[in-house]
């Protein structure tokens, strides 16, 4: 492809577009940056992948175990989303040892329990412990480091890049795309260090960023926030359509306890800002942010919680310490930690006051740097004026380690996403599908026990409905789902032929997102999706052309079943 066709606004033959901003140079640079901008390099592919995320690399093991070749950019430089560059243990269901997910997923956090069994000087005890759990988390089975995630992930498809199979861009994202009628042809992907620009061809692309970035660029038809009740006649859908609001964000940190220690940060500079902030929710917030309680989920009355860094019991209330707690010293051998170590995505590192999904650059950034302000804050005032058992303040043996988040500031790589752009897909999960009460209001009481059964399932997952509070004030919507399947029309947009999602993007609302969201959901859409690509180039037919044709359909169901991936929940769930 050359260059000129490649910028190219509009051909003559009225189809070949770019949509997507334009790459913006300092003049400073313009000198220099002509010559890299002027020829870039190109590379192809079968696959391109846009985003490094959980259901990019699990696109990237189906496709490449399939004899694709395929290339993935991502925009920091660990791979893993959620479960690493965001700091974020998983969250899962409690079927998930067993079933409830891929057996690549299964394989995934298995690696992570024998990472741990081969590398660090566990207890005996722990190092036999089938189950492993190196922090004990409460918030998971498997809470662990998020640098041993991508040490994971890089082990799983390390094969795959000795042979050429597989190329992993990091530190690139997607700036612009070349895009004919229903087809993408090209990407453009910008060096985020250097400014030097590729050129991605292929006949198959994945969207598998946090925000659902490709899709604007190629003019993917698309939604944001909350669709009205009218629309979807969801049982907790708002009565009007707003775009602009999404689920609150958040930067998460990594922090360890060091008794008789003094490691108070400097004061930030928005802490009086925080310290002081009421959320404005209907309805209303518990008090103040930066403090111990919150909103309960379920009912949103005021619930205390409670914070001891030893891991100590605080009487009644949640530990918050103990919830994403990613090491406990006791699993160690003696002298191994000074003391454990936890991730910190609480109710008060939320980010409520500012929408980041389909806005512009810097509106973006300047709802980034206030979330870090944030987060520093309430690190600060746990150090400083968190309410000690001892009727004391502040904990200042508390120590950021950005180490363990591979960062400089103490704080996450990027921000922890919980709503994206959704695809305008064939077919969306609503929450008549997978909601516990809104499905026995269209069923009935008997038929309403179970999810929608579909026909076109490509994977399973479990978790309860679970929006935080939006960025329109919206407080937290959280009530009982039941174990739902993964439908193929979800992941096919409604227009678009060679473009697929794999991560929040697919076709859901806003209310099903919050149960499709989560690790092994995102782990499952992935791989679909990269197996769907690699059985449709087999088969010489358009993705949807095998939801379409009924046994075409059922041969690609089989063919995913018997390399992992699970379509149906046992009947004893």
């Amino acid at each position: 492809m050359k260059r000129r066709s490649f910028i190219e606004i509009v051909s003559a033959s009225g189809g070949v577009a770019i949509i997507g901003s334009p790459l913006i140079i300092n003049a400073e640079q313009t000198k220099t940056r002509e010559k890299k901008f002027s020829k870039p390099k190109e590379l192809s592919a079968d696959v391109i992948i846009a985003g490094g995320s959980l259901g990019g690399c699990a696109a990237a093991i189906a496709a490449c175990r399939n004899g694709l070749n395929v290339i993935i950019t991502e925009e920091t430089d660990w791979i893993g989303g959620q479960v690493s560059q965001q700091g974020v243990p998983p969250d899962e269901h409690r079927w998930i040892e067993t079933h409830g997910a891929p057996a690549s997923y299964r394989d995934f956090r298995n690696r992570i329990r024998n990472f741990y069994k081969r590398n660090y000087p566990l207890t005996e005890e722990a190092k036999n412990r089938e189950f492993l759990n190196p922090g004990d988390g409460s918030v998971s089975r498997l809470c662990h480091e998020p640098r041993v995630a991508v040490a994971v992930l890089n082990e799983m498809l390390a094969s795959y890049m000795s042979s050429g199979k597989l190329k992993i861009l990091t530190d690139y994202k997607i700036k612009t795309a070349n895009v004919y009628r229903d087809k993408v042809r090209a990407v453009e992907a910008l060096n985020l260090k250097n400014g030097n620009s590729l050129v991605l061809s292929a006949p198959y692309f994945i969207d598998a960023t946090e925000c659902g970035d490709l899709l604007p660029l190629t003019g993917a038809e698309y939604i944001t926030g909350t669709e009205a009740k009218s629309e979807t006649a969801e049982l907790h859908a708002p009565e009007k359509v707003n775009p602009e609001n999404n689920q609150a964000f958040t930067m998460c940190f990594a922090m360890d306890y060091q008794p008789g220690a003094n490691n108070v940060i400097d004061r930030p500079a928005d802490y009086n800002f925080w310290k002081n902030y009421v959320p404005q929710m209907n309805p209303p917030w518990a008090g103040k942010l930066l403090e111990l309680n919150y909103s309960n989920p379920r009912t949103l009355e005021p619930k205390n919680l409670g914070f001891h860094p030893e891991g100590k019991p605080t009487g009644d209330l949640l530990n918050l310490w103990n919830y994403r707690r990613i090491i406990n010293k006791n699993n160690f051998l003696p002298g191994t930690y000074d003391g454990d170590t936890t991730i910190v995505n609480w109710p008060q590192n939320d980010y409520f006051p500012g929408n980041i999904i389909d806005v512009s650059d810097e509106e973006f950034k300047k709802h980034i740097e206030a979330s870090k302000q944030l987060s520093l804050s309430l690190f600060y005032w746990l150090q400083t004026e968190a309410p000690r058992p001892d009727d004391g303040l502040g904990w200042p043996g508390l120590r950021l380690r950005g180490d363990l988040m591979g960062t400089q500031d103490g704080l996450a790589k990027y921000p922890y996403i919980r709503e994206s752009r959704r695809i305008k897909a064939v077919f969306t999960v609503l929450e008549e599908h997978v909601g516990a009460e809104n499905r026995k209001l269209v069923a009935g009481e008997e038929a309403g026990k179970n999810a929608a059964d579909f026909y076109d399932s490509v994977g399973i997952g479990y978790y309860h409905i679970d929006l935080h509070p939006s960025s329109a004030g919206d407080n937290y919507i959280d009530f009982a789902s039941l174990p739902f399947q993964i439908p193929l029309g979800a992941l096919l947009p409604e227009r678009m032929n060679n473009l697929l999602p794999a991560n929040k993007n697919i076709g859901t609302t806003h209310i099903t997102n919050g149960c499709y969201r989560l690790h092994p959901v995102e782990w499952s859409i992935g791989e679909a999706v990269g197996s769907l690509i690699a059985f449709s180039e087999k088969k010489k037919v358009p993705p949807r052309v095998v939801r379409e044709k009924t046994e075409l359909l059922k041969e690609f169901q089989q063919w995913i079943r018997k390399q992992g991936l699970e379509t149906h929940w046992p009947k004893s769930v």
